[in-house]
């Protein structure tokens, strides 16, 4: 189907989270012609449901003793020695100087008693950092504030398209994108830099923390472009989302790691600590390792039956909680709980995708003309496993870093010439049908993994997935899921260690041999193959 339109600008930015919108408004500051495109509306993204907030040491409002280096240290141990330690530095000491841009731009965020910015502390810090707004609604106010800006600023966003395929040059540089509308109608937007920032893929699974949008639409546009992604089977369950009964599907309430911050406990059904003798940092540990321990410890009780355990969070008073944590309590009482005289049933889902478009701290990926930042990045910054809220951190960070990159690639002549870019038909690829995807991922590729579960997944995706045309928001959406679902089982299947949140039961034991990063790429014939591994510089 040919284009019934055609846009242009320097700089199209896919998605309109932290790390999209950062880039526009960097990008328009820099004098770049900007365009925001992004298949929902603008304030359906997967920021706004961030909880916890931006973990960052600020000068003159941190902890004693507390330094930036020693938030390097907690993200470089969290990573399970995959991080690269040079990314890890370049994003945290970053922090300060990004937040304090945000703040300049209207977003508010919560104070202490003494006048200074509050904090928390959650699972894998040393120290209270993570500056929060709302309480529990830290990125419903970062959004407020970006689209604001934006909005001020004029940069122009299109909603409800979607993005199917990058246009490329005859020499292989990205040059735009082909879209669709929501009525499938297909339009041009070329431009000399495509910058991707569409979040992650937590729809692969039945339950997650991640709103509908979140299909692996940038991983498989970057794939199919030519691009590696990397680390892919790094996801990484967030441990504690409210549990609401058995076969709960889609995105379900997520009780913050906050709440644990505060001094709140996970136990049983009897009462018995979960965390209990399974890490120092009892439950504060990073989330891989409470994920984890909950995951055992629901496949123990009670010869397996159980499916949650319970947040007891019943010391602070309800003045406290419901000051403290207004989205969580209320998520809580609209599933019947009141989480100041009983405990929260919790369990946990997917969350975060570690790996992604590999790219550096400036989103610049190997293929010219195309960067990534946010979720969908490989930035080097999580390694094999998130450390709590470094994510809105790393958007505002590399979200800038990207936009002065394109700048500077259009002053040098490194970008191509948009209007060499060459527009074919919308692309054909193999799709699965949905549920039974997210049915075998959910069984197979969760928590804990196995060499014959992950081939079971291989099977079905190969029997059900049948080729389509992507000529609609759902057919993006499940041949994305599908591309995505390979990638991740392709790359689990070759670790065989468990490491950070990759949990292989056949293989349990850490293997430092394995640490280093699998790249994969798309063949001619559109199928995911390991290649390009890399050894990174982590430590820990």
């Amino acid at each position: 189907m040919s284009p019934c339109w055609e846009a242009r600008a320097d700089l199209v930015v896919v998605g309109t989270g932290v790390a999209g919108l950062t880039a526009a408004l960097r990008a328009q500051s820099l004098g770049l012609r900007v365009l925001v495109v992004t298949k929902a509306s603008a304030g359906d993204g997967n920021t706004r449901w961030a909880q916890g907030g931006v973990a960052v040491v600020l000068p003159g409002e941190h902890d004693e003793g507390d330094t930036v280096e020693r938030h390097v240290a907690d993200t470089l141990v969290a990573g399970a020695g995959l991080c690269d330690a040079d990314a890890v530095r370049e994003i945290v000491f970053g922090g300060p100087d990004a937040v304090t841009r945000l703040r300049e731009l209207g977003a508010v965020f919560d104070s202490g008693a003494d006048g200074r910015l509050a904090r928390t502390r959650e699972g894998g810090h040393s120290a209270f950092r993570v500056v929060h707004a709302g309480g529990d609604a830290t990125g419903a106010e970062v959004e407020r504030a970006l689209l604001g800006a934006a909005r001020d600023g004029r940069i122009p966003v299109l909603e409800n398209h979607v993005a199917v395929q990058a246009l490329k040059t005859p020499s292989g540089a990205v040059a735009g994108l082909h879209v669709l509308d929501g009525a499938g109608v297909p339009g041009v937007l070329t431009a000399a830099a495509v910058l991707l920032a569409t979040g992650g893929l937590g729809q692969l699974y039945q339950a997650t923390s991640n709103p509908e949008v979140a299909t692996g639409d940038g991983l498989a546009l970057a794939l199919r472009a030519g691009a590696p992604v990397a680390d892919v089977e790094f996801v990484q369950f967030h441990p504690t989302v409210l549990y609401t009964g058995q076969g709960a599907r889609g995105r379900c309430p997520l009780v913050t790691e906050a709440v644990r911050g505060e001094g709140a406990v996970l136990v049983d059904a009897t009462g018995a600590r979960v965390m209990a003798g399974v890490h120092p940092l009892a439950d504060l540990a990073p989330r891989d390792v409470v994920a984890a321990a909950i995951t055992r410890h629901m496949a123990l009780e009670r010869g397996g039956i159980d499916d949650h355990v319970f947040l007891d969070a019943t010391h602070l008073d309800a003045a406290t909680f419901r000051t403290r944590f207004p989205t969580v309590y209320a998520a809580c009482v609209a599933a019947g709980v009141d989480p100041v005289v009983q405990p929260i049933p919790v369990a946990p889902a997917a969350h975060f995708a570690c790996g992604g478009v590999v790219s550096d701290v400036d989103g610049r990926t190997p293929l010219v003309g195309l960067y990534a930042a946010g979720e969908v990045a490989s930035t080097g910054l999580h390694g094999a496993n998130r450390l709590a809220s470094n994510s809105l951190l790393e958007g505002l960070v590399v979200g800038a870093r990207a936009a002065e990159a394109v700048a500077a690639d259009l002053a040098v002549g490194r970008l191509a010439d948009p209007r060499a870019a060459v527009v074919g038909d919308l692309p054909v690829a193999p799709v699965a049908e949905r549920d039974s995807l997210q049915r075998v991922m959910s069984r197979y590729a969760a928590i804990g993994r196995e060499a014959e579960g992950l081939a079971v997944v291989g099977s079905v995706l190969d029997v059900s997935a049948v080729d389509r045309v992507l000529d609609s928001r759902t057919a993006v959406e499940d041949a994305a899921l599908t591309l995505a679902s390979r990638a991740l089982i392709a790359s689990a299947a070759q670790r065989r260690e468990s490491r950070g949140c990759h949990v292989r039961t056949d293989f349990p034991d850490r293997d430092d041999a394995w640490r280093r990063s699998q790249w994969v790429r798309l063949t001619p014939s559109g199928q995911p193959v390991l290649g390009g591994v890399t050894v990174l510089r982590g430590v820990a």
